[in-house]
């Protein structure tokens, strides 16, 4: 179990990575290499198991506020034509920093399950 969550941090690195150089035509582009980058940063220390647990949670719950504050006013899905192109751009945002939050505190989650039973 102890490598699947080691690849998984891995994996997220690599994800989140590719999810920073896709930003490059994105108006807040410089925010979003920012988020993501510190995203990929947290999930190579998670891998190597270097991430504080106080870091993922501050992370984690600093995503979930920005997911919050992101949120459309009605979410019209991700295509583009099928909707408000602002609302589609602030709910493909907001589901990136969800997708952030729920991997933060799983490795949160992970790091304190592991110095609890000393895996």
């Amino acid at each position: 179990m102890n490598l699947f969550f080691r690849l998984l941090g891995c994996v997220f690195a690599v994800l989140f990575s590719w999810a920073a150089y896709v930003q490059n035509n994105d108006p807040d582009a410089t925010a979003w290499y920012i988020i993501y980058g510190f995203a990929a940063f947290a999930s190579i220390l998670f891998a190597i198991k270097r991430l504080p647990f106080v870091v993922a949670i501050l992370l984690g719950l600093a995503a979930l506020i920005g997911t919050y504050k992101q949120w459309p006013t009605t979410f019209e899905g991700f295509t583009i034509g099928k909707g408000d192109i602002e609302n589609i751009e602030r709910g493909r945002e907001a589901f990136g920093l969800l997708i952030i939050a729920v991997m933060m505190i799983l490795y949160a989650l992970r790091i304190r399950f592991e110095k609890k039973f000393n895996l």
